[in-house]
């Protein structure tokens, strides 16, 4: 009996998708750029969209004609399951509130997913292709649409976010809760090593870290921006004393 090749972390594949990832939405929004046709943006964000919504669907299928999956593994409640509905919904209507939403959750969630995946199957596994195509997928979106409007998030829509965070916690444990499975990792760590793996056994604990360790995440997406507006307030100040003082 064969056996199926494991996920290397940081292997050859790893890598690539680790660079595609970050290379794609700059490639994208060139290619935009330079074809100079009105339509081509929304184009290439239904695309996103639909390769986001069909590998989800796609895969669905393919786990229930092969592995018979059952309705309680199949619900849309991972994290990365409603940031991928946020950056679709953004790349159909452009809305900045949905971008943001995506933005912290997509790069804060899933981004981590990509670099530390709880994944046991390698290339070529169909498991490989759609668990990549569905993470890089998202960031790939929200980086495109972030360069292509010129989209950033203000420091209101860190709570914004939070807010949302605390809808999923609620919604997903209760789904938890009642199916057994565990979704959001909010039962217990996952099998692969990530930065849930340092956090407390103690259940009731683990949460309150999770929760602390979601904030800090979205601080820390936040901060380049709060720099940035530092240091261009700063500038403004400096030239408008310098008008001042010059006679």
């Amino acid at each position: 009996m064969e056996v199926d090749p494991a996920f290397q972390p940081f292997g050859l594949a790893h890598l690539v998708v680790i660079a595609l990832t970050i290379a794609l939405p700059f490639v994208l929004a060139s290619f935009v750029r330079k074809a100079r046709w009105p339509r081509c943006e929304r184009v290439v964000g239904r695309l996103l969209a639909a390769l986001l919504l069909g590998n989800y669907l796609g895969y669905e299928i393919y786990l229930a004609l092969t592995a018979g999956l059952s309705w309680e593994k199949a619900l849309p409640f991972q994290l990365c399951d409603w940031a991928m509905i946020a950056i679709i919904v953004a790349l159909l209507t452009g809305r900045e509130r949905w971008l943001e939403v995506a933005y912290f959750w997509g790069i804060g969630g899933t981004a981590q997913a990509i670099v530390t995946p709880d994944l046991k199957y390698a290339f070529p596994d169909i498991r490989f292709l759609s668990f990549f195509i569905g993470h890089s997928g998202i960031v790939i979106g929200i980086a495109f649409v972030m360069i292509m409007r010129g989209f950033r998030p203000h420091f209101s829509s860190i709570w914004r976010t939070f807010a949302w965070s605390e809808l999923y916690f609620v919604v997903t444990i209760a789904v938890d809760l009642i199916t057994g499975v565990n979704y959001g990792y909010l039962l217990h760590k996952p099998e692969a090593a990530s930065l849930l793996s340092y956090l407390s056994d103690q259940r009731a604990v683990y949460i309150f870290q999770m929760h602390l360790l979601a904030l800090c995440f979205y601080l820390a997406l936040y901060s380049p921006f709060a720099v940035y507006d530092l240091v261009r307030r700063k500038s403004r100040t400096e030239v408008a004393t310098d008008t001042k003082e010059t006679p």
